[in-house]
């Protein structure tokens, strides 16, 4: 007994034995962010420490980071010169997980050395080949340096991007596995407690990179959050559907008669391209791997849209003035709609300290899921994108899926990326609840819901980029026809930043949708009495003619003069789908009322000439009002109008020699000009040479 005991002893020695030396290893290189530099506690909240606990005890993982190494050899601390270094090749890893390029930036290195980079980089590759000609070598793409950084403007925003095309090259040509240190913690600045280096829950996150890249575990398959039963495909395009599943597996995409394999690559990302579907069935769409099946059911293909921006999007039917008559009718089986809603609303309360986390951590949206249209699941529903979507129906007689994703005070820099931003108005990230580039109200309102936070980098759904990466982004491209858009309110303090800043979202969202013509319908300001909405409605029109594949609806004859959300919604949404069924559907519909062109002047009278303006006459019968003309800017006198033919005809006795002439510019408007279809003229302001 005691003799096989004392054998059961040593062999199971010999097993822990054998299994210590036969261990992968696993060797981290890098700098500051690898050592664990910043960390409460670097031995144990270090990614090396964390990546160790994950792998198990299989594995061996040692950290080799250097705090301020560079990866250039000429720069101020290369890697290749570090003790760190030595003891990396001694240990010769069979795994070795390269992060270097952050301290490059520097303005001793780039600017002088970035020559060098790419050979450098293949050099320390090769050198742990050598070391060990088996080792299986992943470099990481850089992780981000936050705007708050001091030299970011200066140099670290650009260099840091060009360092990252850099690493992608050398991955190209060494042929080694390129893992994503960026993408992971980008959404997240509040990870970064000096704009560099990871908090313990940030070097998790990287570990978690890590582990996933060398095991290829990314937790099987998983698909974005807008496939659930009764979505609403895109009809009659090559219809992309992605997702994730573990590295290797292969993925199967079936819906109706087709059929299409693929494999998942090493990041855990798997994508196939269908044949256009025809609108109409309803469809099942089944995906699958070996070890998981998903089955979308009473799916169909039709016209989908991105329903967006702040309250007067938000605005529910059941608010609206037609909501009595038309909730009880409004059930149909093929218009689907997907209500993405706030967890919290921005009303004027202190938020609880557990909601605090939740919206650092992005989790804003209630989950939700595609609905039928029917009483009962459109009296909460978008008013403006119902009465789009209903026409769109009523006209094509296809399915339409809508998806309403509108958050109420909302400014236009939120729902921006942030890339956009660092690159082309960095300014508005600085300092936000301080910066004047964002409306007084909406810093206002954010600092009350958030005024129980200790945290000092707190984030709120109007902070810049907030509602692009909390609600934008994990849309992950599903595919659409378009967007509609009702915003600006937040932002009409400061028509100049705004026209900035719109272009900036029109070109991010089809940026991220792959799609440099993806129509853009967006609502002009309606009539309210704030001083500044003349000037943000006609910057609005004039963006008409900056700006590709848009178009504007006019509200400003359906406005309320104390009262930001007017309840009259049904024109303003079938405004939008005019534009919709004429530009996207090409329809013959007229999609707009009167959009000023040009002047000619003869004399003492200014001729007017508008797209769309056939038929123009009064909406009430009565004379034309609220036209004036000046010779002098900031002197206007009320003008006698007149329609003359295809023009209209505008005169004051007062002014001699006209030189501008402006319409409806009064915050509250009643101006009455409309075309023969009785859309009403955008309200504007336009000056002219004398000939």
């Amino acid at each position: 007994m005691k003799k096989s005991f004392i054998i059961y002893l040593f062999l199971t020695l010999s097993v822990v034995l054998y299994a210590q030396q036969h261990r992968i290893k696993v060797a981290c290189i890098g700098n500051s962010i690898t050592y664990g530099y910043g960390l409460p506690d670097r031995a144990t909240q270090s990614y090396p420490v964390q990546l160790q606990k994950m792998l198990g005890e299989s594995y061996q993982v040692e950290n080799f980071g250097k705090s301020g190494a560079t990866l250039l050899n000429k720069g101020h601390r290369p890697y290749m010169q570090q003790d760190e270094y030595h003891r990396a090749i001694d240990f010769a890893g069979d795994i070795v997980v390269i992060h270097l390029g952050i301290n490059d930036t520097d303005p001793r290195d780039w600017p002088d050395y970035r020559d060098f980079f790419v050979k450098d980089y293949i050099a320390l590759i090769d050198s742990f080949r050598v070391a060990n000609p088996e080792a299986r070598i992943m470099i990481a793409r850089l992780t981000p340096i936050a705007d708050r950084h001091p030299r970011f403007l200066s140099g670290t925003r650009d260099w840091h991007g060009e360092i990252q095309l850099a690493i992608e090259n050398v991955a190209r040509y060494a042929g080694v596995q390129l893992i994503d240190f960026h993408k992971p913690l980008y959404p997240y600045p509040f990870m970064l407690t000096d704009a560099v280096h990871p908090d313990p829950e940030g070097a998790f996150v990287l570990a978690q990179t890590v582990y996933s890249a060398i095991t290829g575990d990314y937790g099987g398959l998983k698909m974005p959050l807008l496939y659930t039963d009764n979505m609403v495909l895109q009809r009659e395009v090559p219809l992309t559907i992605q997702g994730t599943a573990n590295a290797g597996d292969q993925v199967t995409v079936s819906i109706a008669d087709r059929q299409m394999k693929t494999k998942v690559g090493p990041n855990g990302k798997w994508s196939v391209t269908l044949p256009p579907l025809k609108a109409g069935e309803p469809y099942t769409l089944k995906i699958s791997t070996n070890q998981k099946v998903l089955q979308y059911h009473n799916v169909l293909a039709g016209e989908v849209w991105l329903c967006s921006g702040q309250s007067n999007m938000e605005f529910m039917l059941k608010q609206a003035s037609t909501a009595r008559l038309d909730i009880p009718r409004a059930a149909d089986q093929e218009l689907r709609l997907y209500d993405m809603k706030a967890r919290w609303r921005t009303n004027a309360v202190e938020w609880e300290t557990t909601v605090l986390d939740s919206l650092n951590h992005l989790q804003y949206y209630k989950d939700t899921e595609w609905k039928e249209c029917a009483p009962e699941t459109v009296s909460d529903f978008s008013a403006i994108a119902y009465y789009f979507g209903k026409m769109l129906r009523d006209s094509l007689k296809v399915p339409v899926g809508l998806i309403c994703n509108a958050v109420g005070g909302s400014p236009t820099e939120a729902w921006i990326d942030r890339t956009s931003l660092e690159y082309h108005f960095p300014a508005i990230l600085k300092d936000w609840t301080q910066n004047d580039f964002i409306q007084e109200w909406v810093r206002g309102r954010a600092a009350l819901n958030i005024k129980k936070s200790v945290n000092n980098r707190q984030r709120h759904p109007y902070e810049p980029c907030y509602l692009y990466e909390s609600g934008i982004r994990p849309l992950e491209q599903y595919p659409i026809r378009g967007i509609i858009w009702y915003q600006g309110e937040s932002n009409a303090h400061n028509w100049e930043a705004h026209e900035a800043l719109f272009k900036l979202l029109v070109n991010a969202w089809r940026k991220n949708w792959n799609d440099d013509c993806l129509p853009f319908y967006y609502v002009q300001l309606s009539s309210l009495d704030r001083p500044s909405w003349p000037w943000f409605r006609d910057s609005q029109r004039r963006m008409l003619n900056e700006i590709s594949d848009i178009g504007m609806a006019v509200s400003s004859d359906h406005g309320d003069s104390l009262d930001v959300h007017p309840t009259c919604k049904q024109p303003v949404g079938e405004r939008l789908a005019r534009w919709a069924l004429n530009k996207t559907y090409l329809k013959d519909i007229v999609p707009s009322g009167p959009l000023f062109r040009s002047a000619d002047v003869r004399g003492e009278k200014v001729y007017l000439s508008f797209d769309y303006g056939q038929g123009m006459r009064s909406s009430d019968g009565k004379s034309l009002r609220c036209f004036e003309v000046a010779e002098f800017e900031g002197i206007y006198y009320p003008a006698t109008a007149e329609v003359v033919g295809e023009q209209v005809k505008v005169y004051s006795k007062e002014v001699r020699n006209p030189r501008y002439v402006r319409y409806g510019w009064q915050p509250f408007t009643r101006a009455n000009l409309v075309n023969r279809a009785g859309l009403p003229a955008s309200t504007f302001r336009a000056e002219f040479a004398v000939k």
